[in-house]
């Protein structure tokens, strides 16, 4: 059974994305994991959160992927044995000397290596197994003939987990010094400030070649709109499907612990609709247009399919415009479900006025569209917005709801 693998970066997505479909999530506690800017989770809080998603049938995976530094180890092994007592199934490791430390403090506990490994061959992959890890999730920077390769020659009790979805680095698997110069915050320990993403500022167009290949000649020239060199394109690996389903990957990932809640309900709704619908007949598959579509409405930059189709080094798949493209506005989250009368309460998240077309987001469904109308506020007042932020009203829709399903703009 394939799993997907979803990401938490605090108990609102977790949340989100076990409704939406998520077999299991990884997240973060407040120190050693590569996103040190969500909010992640406190130890108490994790601990709530680990009996929320094992009551649902749903793994816990926690990042301990940063590279300490020695004077760090003495807390870092506190925190180990506090992860092994609240039951998370599993840790996600880079470094060898966490490895090793968790092996000695906590030897029962899973350990998944993270992609900050760089895992691009077989024998690295089983090289870890042999040293006791469960799972190996593989640089991004592999072709989907390379993925292939390293399965067939890889224990079958290895499992190997890839990311589908998301945020791609410019640099290795995010071995970047890059935000330390620019900044002092240190993209290997979860502090990146990611200047890849910014806009560098040049007057005249730059031409250069390496002295023994002067005939190679190289160009930087500035756009009305910026110059993006670094800025690569997100990820998406919807339209792949089948290709995935039939790799011999057994985990797949979406990046994406500091993006919305909204984010993570839309990314693992449209990946769990898929591969539900390929499980169900693969003979039968067919990609639904609709699919797509719903992804290109959260926020992403231009999408590509990474390393798995295309060599990057050759093509560059590098923005051609800055910053997040974004189609629809995440409106409200429905709080109970439809009534008799066809009334549902939200909770508002963004401005929902009246007259104006949105759609309704339910787990397993593509958004299905219809006009708000008949709007009350919680004394029954009819109004012609829910302008407040977190207000509660009541609004007319004419299908079923179920509380956490998501109301969003229609308009481009």
């Amino acid at each position: 059974m394939k799993e997907l693998l979803c990401p938490a970066g605090n108990f609102e997505k977790m949340r989100s994305a076990i409704l939406y479909g998520a077999d299991a999530v990884y997240l973060a506690s407040d120190m050693f994991g590569m996103r040190a800017a969500a909010d992640n989770f406190t130890l108490d809080e994790l601990s709530e959160a680990v009996q929320y998603a094992h009551e649902r049938g749903v793994k816990v995976y926690v990042t301990v992927n940063t590279m300490p530094h020695t004077k760090e180890y003495e807390i870092l092994g506190a925190y180990l044995k506090k992860f092994d007592q609240i039951g998370v199934d599993a840790l996600i490791i880079s470094d060898l000397g966490v490895f090793q430390l968790t092996r000695e403090l906590i030897p029962d506990m899973e350990i998944h290596i993270s992609t900050q490994a760089s895992i691009v061959s077989a024998a690295s992959a089983t090289a870890w197994h042999k040293l006791g890890a469960k799972r190996v999730v593989l640089a991004r920077e592999l072709s989907l003939a390379e993925v292939l390769e390293i399965r067939r020659n890889t224990p079958p009790t290895l499992e190997l987990e890839c990311f589908i979805h998301g945020s791609m680095c410019i640099s290795y698997s995010g071995r970047c010094l890059l935000s330390n110069y620019y900044t002092g915050r240190d993209a290997n320990r979860g502090a990146c400030a990611q200047p890849c993403r910014w806009n560098f500022n040049n007057a005249n167009p730059i031409t250069f070649a390496e002295e023994k290949r002067p005939e190679d000649v190289l160009s930087l020239e500035e756009y009305k709109e910026g110059s993006y060199i670094m800025s690569s394109k997100d990820m998406c690996m919807i339209e792949h499907i089948p290709e995935l389903m039939e790799s011999g990957i057994d985990s797949f990932k979406i990046e994406g612990r500091m993006k919305s809640a909204y984010y993570t309900s839309i990314c693992a709704n449209t990946y769990r609709m898929a591969m539900d619908e390929y499980i169900k007949d693969p003979l039968a598959y067919k990609f639904n247009e609709q699919w797509l579509k719903e992804l290109e409405s959260v926020s992403h930059r231009e999408y590509a399919t990474g390393f798995f189709f295309d060599d990057p080094m050759k093509n560059p798949q590098t923005v051609s415009q800055n910053g997040y493209l974004r189609e629809k506005a995440y409106l409200c989250v429905a709080k109970t479900e439809r009534d008799a009368e066809g009334y549902a309460t939200f909770m508002q998240k963004n401005k929902v006025c009246e007259g104006e077309r949105v759609e309704l987001i339910t787990p397993g469904k593509c958004g299905r569209g219809f006009i708000a109308e008949d709007l009350y506020d919680e004394n029954g007042v009819k109004i012609p917005s829910a302008p407040h932020p977190f207000m509660l009203f009541k609004m007319k829709v004419p299908f079923d709801v179920k509380p956490g399903d998501i109301l969003r703009s229609a308009e481009r």
